[in-house]
């Protein structure tokens, strides 16, 4: 399905602020309220909305500290690699985790509350993981830009 301004301009509005009423939104885009949720149903049924979250403070609730971590398997099969991302996915620090090309398999981002923290995610969690080689962290010192929908 090709997206239209209008389309586009739901996708805009959701992205910023996932609860708007309806009635506000129809308002934002210039439309009434039934063709809105009609087209926000369809965005829905199509894939393009997967679902609606709220946006929690993450300094507040874990920790201000971000660490991005590089880790190389000591082997890349099909099994090491399962294993490794069913262990990752069971450690609540680890807010995104990719399958990489380069000079290591994946790149983490943890976030912890300070310098201890991560300490004990790695003694209690990363290192424990079987087949993990090596392990590289790089500390963010500022968020500079955070983006929660793609480009539209």
């Amino acid at each position: 399905m090709e997206l239209d301004r209008l389309d586009i301009r739901i996708l805009r509005e959701l992205a910023a602020d996932g609860r708007l009423s309806w009635r506000d939104l129809a308002e934002r885009i210039g439309l009434s309220l039934t063709p809105t949720m009609r087209r926000v149903k369809r965005l829905e049924e199509d894939g393009y909305i997967k679902g609606y979250v709220a946006e929690l403070d993450e300094a507040r609730l874990a920790g201000s500290m971000s660490v991005f971590v590089s880790v190389t398997l000591e082997k890349q099969s099909d099994k090491a690699i399962a294993r490794f991302e069913s262990e990752i996915a069971l450690a609540p620090e680890v807010m995104s985790c990719f399958l990489m090309t380069g000079d290591s398999d994946y790149n983490l981002r943890v976030v912890v509350r300070d310098l201890d923290a991560y300490h004990q995610f790695l003694r209690r969690s990363l290192t424990l993981i079987p087949g993990v080689a090596h392990i590289k962290s790089s500390f963010a010192l500022k968020t500079v830009l955070m983006r929660s929908a793609p480009p539209l």
